[in-house]
């Protein structure tokens, strides 16, 4: 497997993202005992209580970058990787090296089984939550509370909404993949040119790409998707899981819209819960009101103690 690695250069400097990186090695899994480095951000005090933060498609943990003092400072420790493919991650270079399921095991190994976190209240969004409720329901004892937010567990049983089979016909089709103008696209605030700067930073061209363009593709919308055994597995797993479970999907997310509905009705860790709407946000609701989140976050920690 051939593996690049984003040159730390293209991370001098950014935009309101003055975070000590961290990494973990993790196996690639394909019997060649390579290793993939992983990046996360550790911030706050350790003996806080830990929220871990998960990014999605094409983003990476600037995301959180408004998310994460607000959180430090009420006295939580956050930790926010990147998954393999984005940020400061190393990155397969081939699309075929990315599967749903290995997306899974390399979080699964860094952060469970490297970083070893526990008793974890879990925030994910988009593919963040498609590779995090995957290791909740293979770790329910390690989590101790989940919100999630514009994202979902598809199994393939329905047709998706018309933005998203737009959104994979894009990501196939365009001979550039613009970063940072899908990130903005998912917005409602405008982004400055420092901000875009910094959503670019890890693809130095187009070869750095392969997992932000092979995703997409990789979300189950059929019922012969290979995925399909393992996320009805995980749902079996999340049927029964009781711990407190609710959603905050934001009201100006066409993909996602009305994903909230699935949780709420079959994860009983989410009946008879206050779920949210995040108002005034868009796909990326973290750079829209990461003050609205984060209040809720943080309310709903205090509420279930």
């Amino acid at each position: 497997m051939e593996i690049l690695r984003t040159p730390e250069a293209r991370f001098d400097g950014l935009a309101d993202f003055g975070f000590e990186p961290h990494y973990v090695d993790v196996d690639v899994g394909d019997g060649s005992g390579d290793r993939l480095r992983i990046h996360y951000l550790d911030e706050g005090s350790e003996h806080g209580a830990l929220i871990l933060l998960m990014h999605g498609e094409p983003s990476w943990s600037y995301l959180y970058r408004k998310m994460i003092p607000i959180l430090v400072d009420a006295g939580f420790r956050v930790v926010a990787p990147d998954l393999v493919g984005f940020g400061r991650s190393d990155k397969p270079a081939a699309r075929t090296d990315y599967t749903y399921q290995r997306m899974v095991d390399w979080m699964e190994a860094a952060l469970i089984d490297e970083l070893i976190l526990d008793d974890i209240t879990l925030f994910c969004q988009d593919w963040g939550g498609l590779i995090g409720l995957r290791l909740v329901a293979a770790h329910p004892d390690r989590f101790h509370r989940v919100m999630a937010a514009n994202t979902g567990l598809p199994i393939g049983n329905r047709i998706p909404p018309p933005a998203f089979l737009e959104w994979q016909r894009f990501s196939q089709t365009v001979p550039e993949f613009p970063t940072s103008r899908i990130v903005q696209r998912g917005t409602v605030t405008e982004l400055s040119a420092a901000e875009m700067a910094a959503y670019d930073a890890p693809f130095p061209d187009e070869s750095y790409k392969s997992a932000a363009r092979i995703l997409p593709t990789l979300v189950p919308t059929s019922a012969d998707d290979p995925s399909r055994a393992a996320q009805l597995l995980a749902w079996e797993t999340l049927s029964t899981f009781g711990k407190p479970f609710i959603t905050a999907f934001s009201d100006r997310d066409a993909i996602t819209r009305g994903g909230q509905a699935v949780f709420q009705k079959k994860i009983p860790g989410a009946h008879r819960m206050e779920h949210v709407t995040i108002i005034g946000a868009g796909h990326f609701l973290q750079e829209d009101q990461p003050e609205q989140i984060c209040t809720h976050l943080m309310d709903f920690v205090s509420m279930h103690s």
